[in-house]
């Protein structure tokens, strides 16, 4: 997920916007001024801020216009407690993709962080192998005259293969492409490999075979490929 950075100088509300932004996935920082925030970004650039329009003495539009001078283009989300339609202008002016009213439902601006990273995120671009297109934005695999959705670590799990078709890939190597991180044994690459082959019918509907080479590991390659 992404790493977003929470400007607001008020303990209570920055404690409440931690809690739910981690809950949802996210890493989260906090700055309580402008200064700690500029030092911050400088040093940690983030996917996104939350950014409150009073920040004690200071102005969270003028932070935000000098962030955007220094050429940073997160999105930016401005909170304030002021509703009127000058203010509003004033937070979009410094360059904030969105401006909410506080008191704020915490999943109201949930959503709207999320259209924002959305927007912004890189496009994805289908992975192809053979017969089968792999979508990992949807999470689709294409071909055969069938969709077939697949879970994230499926996903995963399919792209490495398809990226390295061809290639013998031992179980160590897969788990730690994928699983490390997390833990855990590497029988989970076999658990999933059986996955893949039941959700795609083995692989021979797209052309393409999933060879398991004794003593060595496993590889994928199209069909007509000795």
């Amino acid at each position: 997920m992404a790493r977003i950075l929470v400007i607001e100088d008020d303990p209570d509300i920055a404690s409440v916007l931690m809690r739910g932004l981690g809950a949802a996935g996210h890493t989260v920082d906090w700055a309580e001024t402008t200064e700690a925030a500029t030092q911050h970004i400088a040093a940690a650039p983030c996917d996104a801020a939350i950014i409150d329009m009073m920040l004690g003495a200071d102005s969270g539009a003028d932070l935000l216009a000098d962030l955007r001078a220094q050429g940073h283009r997160m999105p930016a989300i401005m909170l304030s407690a002021l509703a009127r339609v000058e203010d509003r202008a004033e937070g979009l002016e410094a360059g904030a993709q969105d401006y909410v009213v506080k008191p704020f439902q915490l999943s109201e601006l949930l959503a709207r962080l999320e259209v924002q990273l959305r927007r912004t995120a890189p496009r994805v671009v289908p992975v192809v192998l053979g017969g089968l297109t792999y979508d990992p934005a949807t999470r689709t695999a294409l071909g055969a005259d069938r969709n077939v959705v697949m879970t994230e670590r499926e996903g995963d799990l399919l792209v490495y293969l398809m990226k390295r078709s061809g290639t013998v890939l031992t179980r160590g190597e897969i788990f730690d492409a994928i699983w490390a991180p997390q833990g855990g044994s590497d029988n989970v690459v076999d658990v999933y490999l059986g996955y893949l082959r039941r959700k795609l019918a083995g692989f021979q509907p797209y052309g393409l075979i999933l060879r398991t080479v004794r003593g060595r590991g496993f590889m994928l390659v199209v069909e007509d490929t000795e």
